[in-house]
Parts: C-alpha cells; structure tokens; sequence
C-alpha cells in the first residue's frame, strides 16, 4: 500500500513538475490592432501595430496547455485612420491627454479545444474598465503562438458618445469591432520576428 501511494505521489509531483518547469512569459513580438466602426457617411477603421505585453502558458511539446495571464497595453495614439482629422476627434473622444493606453488583462480562461479558447478579461478604456467574453483561436508556427479574435463594443460601454465631425454633419455609430492579431515569441529566445501577413 505505501508502495502504492509513494508511486502516485512521485507521478502526481513529477507531473506538476514538468507543467511549472513549462509554464513561461511570451512577449508580443508582433501585432496588429484594429477599431471598425461606422457612420451616417461611411465606414471607418483605425488600426495600430504598436501593441505590446506579456503572456504567460503553459506549453508541453509545442502545444498551449494553460493559458495563464494576459496582459496587453496599446498607446492609445498609436490608431491611426486614413484622416488625421478623424484620428484628432477619435483622440478626443478617447481622452487620450488624461489616458495615454488601452489595457486588457485577462481575469478567467476555458478552453474549448486545441485551437479554440474563450476568455474574460477586463478592457480599460478612457479610463473605464469592463469585462468581455472574447474568443479566440491560437495557432502555432516555429516556436511562435498567434492570438486572433475580436470583441463588439459600444462606446457607452465605456462611458463615452459617438463623435461627430464637420460640425455635427457626420456622426459615429454606436457600436464598434475590436479585432486583433498578436504573435507571441518565447521571450528567453532570440529567434527572427515573424511577420503577421
């Protein structure tokens, strides 16, 4: 019997082992971040490349088995539009002199499948934090993990109204996508960037 449980021991502490001795922080070694919204006169977009952060998985021969922690900071002047009048109103909607990043950080993670999990993490932005549910699908190439997904928000979600333009001519609709690409790189190596296509 002690025979027994000394075996279960040694294979539940080696287990625990191998998955700590594992488990590691990814840098955003690439990103692409994008706002989508729209308005009585056109759809518009914003997008960033300047995203960066930290996550933290647990990886067991080049698969994620836990995703740990997540968090994300995006200077919020870094989304840029085709119109640097429309990316001056988007500032000052977002009140980017008082708050400089967008954040995310992850609060709960279920996964759905090898390629597929879902999350619930906090976005903060202008200042107010909410929840959402995003899911996600991961992918693997050489060493890199890349993180697609989006979220639907509205901009009462976070305390602000749509902006007008041209003196009220052009208004912004209320709801907005969120979509975003990121690459993650094994911060303890130096290997080449890969590039998001």
């Amino acid at each position: 019997m002690k025979t027994t449980t000394s075996i279960l021991l040694t294979v539940i502490f080696t287990t625990l082992s191998i998955q700590a001795n594992a488990q590691r922080n990814y840098t955003v070694a690439k990103s692409t971040f994008e706002v989508a919204g729209t308005s009585n006169i056109h759809d518009w977009t914003m997008k960033s490349t300047e995203g960066n952060g930290v996550v933290n998985l647990t990886v067991i021969d080049s698969k994620i088995i836990e995703i740990n922690s997540i968090n994300i900071t995006l200077p919020a002047e870094s989304l840029k539009s085709t119109k640097t009048s429309m990316d001056d109103v988007a500032y000052e909607t977002l009140d980017t002199k008082t708050y400089k990043n967008i954040k995310y950080a992850l609060k709960a993670v279920n996964k759905v499948n090898e390629t597929t999990w879902n999350l619930t993490g906090t976005y903060t932005i202008a200042g107010t934090s909410k929840d959402f549910r995003t899911q996600i699908n991961v992918t693997a190439n050489n060493g890199f993990f890349i993180l697609k997904g989006s979220n639907q928000i509205t901009f009462a979600d976070f305390g602000m109204s749509p902006p007008t333009a041209a003196l009220g001519v052009v208004k912004a609709g209320k709801e907005l996508t969120l979509i975003f690409n990121i690459v993650l790189n094994d911060y303890t190596k130096n290997e080449n960037v890969l590039v998001i296509k």
